[in-house]
């Protein structure tokens, strides 16, 4: 390829590793796909990983995607972060992480959550202010958690940001962060479109200490510092755009927003499972989290903390291959190993219920799927009504699913979904939505186009269609009866 030829990076800085999709900006083309690994520790529901893998994951992941893309170096002309949402990376004096980052899945700050929850008029006035009521896995939380447990290493903060505004720092030197990921904080008003002084005010956070919030993801923050271009091999006259969360970036690569489909549900199952759509009907859901996308449409999302890995858990556990599952009959698993979001139960443990002498261990392994499947898909009556929209009607009954993350790529999870949803289930070709829609932001950065817009041109989105199935009422009704019956008394 030619260096006149424009190529652009998104990165896709996840809770477990980082790829970097090098894309060509014209076509939308994955030219190539470089991934690093980085950890999580903890324990008790502690969840952290140190930042520096996350920077370091980056660069060979950019490194391995240029190399293995067969293009020169001079070719790219844009990059973009989208990260994990929500954890809270803390800043010293020297610019550098204080303290390993708190993630999105640490449910150690429930108790924090609650107590704020409680405060300026309640979960009403939460909703009406910031979309979102606190929970463990907002960072509001995580800060209060750390005010509290920490008092020392908080006083003595420099600086907060999310995950992907710290790699974009680091990028561009810029101290910036999105409309998107900033609605997952509940410091950020989606109302006002600005940091909330009353919430800051409450959790004790100079909002000195916090990035500029851009226009959007595709806002063109700078250029590479010299240290960050010899970090990755690139000219410094690369564009680094704001960026944005892993959700928004992959609702961008969808071509979901302003520019594309609007109120159209997706299903990730990744390590999270999440239920979102891009609507331009502000959220004002309890059960949601009522985020902001990151071209100025609205995100409102489902999120629950245990998917695929809990899961694939199960799979380790019983000895099965993680294919090799039937459906769970008269067992039930709530497969709830991190606690959970949504419902907001974060102390809960793994339940199972309904075993037999008899009982298959591959109905036991279905079992798993079908609640993890049943906590994310239950969710999306929520949605579609935060969309201003009536779940029952048969128009909107029958808008398909788009199902990505993972275990879009697995049978039994695509089989578990079409099941116990009974909707039509649209499967994107492209495996790397996150990354893809970054690289779209990446490319807005460059040219001052649409990243929808751009996306839904490359075409990113789309795939085979899959024809509804008659709805598993039964077994969704005792799944939901299990549920209920159990969360006053085991779940809590």
């Amino acid at each position: 390829m030619p260096a006149s030829r424009s190529v652009v990076i998104g990165v896709d800085s996840s809770t477990q590793s980082t790829k970097a999709a090098a894309v060509d900006a014209d076509t939308g083309e994955l030219l190539a796909l470089g991934r690093a690994p980085h950890s999580v520790g903890g324990a008790a529901g502690a969840r952290e990983s140190d930042p520096g893998e996350w920077w370091t994951a980056l660069a060979a992941a950019v490194r391995e995607a240029v190399r293995e893309a067969d293009v020169p170096a001079a070719s790219v002309t844009g990059i973009a972060v989208a990260g994990q949402q929500h954890g809270l990376v803390t800043l010293g004096a020297d610019g550098r992480p204080s303290r390993p980052a708190l993630l999105w899945n640490d449910t150690r700050s429930a108790p924090q959550a609650a107590a704020l929850a409680a405060r300026l008029g309640g979960p009403a006035s939460w909703l009406e202010r910031t979309g979102s009521v606190p929970v463990a896995s907002m960072t509001a939380a995580k800060w209060q958690w750390l005010r509290e447990h920490e008092p020392e290493r908080a006083e003595a903060v420099r600086g907060v940001r999310l995950p992907h505004d710290h790699l974009t720092e680091l990028l561009s030197g810029a101290a910036v962060t999105d409309p998107g990921d900033a609605s997952g904080t509940c410091w950020y008003g989606t109302a006002t479109g600005a940091y909330d002084p009353d919430v800051l005010d409450l959790i004790g956070l100079d909002p000195a200490l916090l990035p500029a919030v851009a226009p959007s993801g595709a806002t063109r923050v700078g250029t590479l510092t010299p240290a960050a271009a010899e970090a990755l091999g690139l000219p410094r006259t690369v564009a680094v755009a704001a960026g944005t969360g892993d959700n928004m970036a992959a609702a961008v690569g969808l071509g979901l927003g302003g520019a594309g489909l609007l109120d159209h549900p997706v299903v990730s199952l990744g390590t999270s499972g999440t239920v979102f759509a891009a609507t331009r009907a502000r959220p004002a859901d309890p059960g949601l989290a009522g985020f902001a996308a990151t071209d100025g449409t609205y995100l409102p999302l489902g999120c629950t903390l245990n998917c695929t890995l809990a899961v694939d858990r199960f799979a380790t556990l019983l000895g099965l291959d993680r294919e090799d599952a039937a459906p769970g009959g008269g067992v039930v698993v709530l497969p709830y190993l991190d606690g959970e979001r949504t419902p907001d139960l974060p102390h809960a443990a793994g339940l199972v219920t309904g075993l037999r002498h008899g009982t298959d261990p591959r109905a036991v392994l279905g079992a798993a799927y079908e609640g993890a499947a049943y906590t994310v898909l239950r969710a999306l009556d929520g949605l579609l009504a935060a969309c201003g929209l009536d779940p029952a009607a048969p128009a909107v009954r029958d808008r398909p699913l788009r199902l990505i993350g993972g275990g879009a790529r697995g049978r039994t999870w695509t089989e578990t979904v079409r099941r116990l949803s009974g909707r039509p289930v649209v499967v994107p070709a492209a495996n790397e939505l996150v990354a893809l829609g970054a690289a779209a932001l990446a490319a807005g950065a460059v040219t001052g186009a649409d990243p929808v817009a751009l996306a839904t041109a490359w075409g990113t989105g789309t795939g085979a269609l899959l024809p509804p199935v008659p709805r598993d009422e039964e077994t969704w009704d005792r799944i939901a009866a299990v549920l209920a019956a159990a969360t006053p008394a085991l779940l809590r």
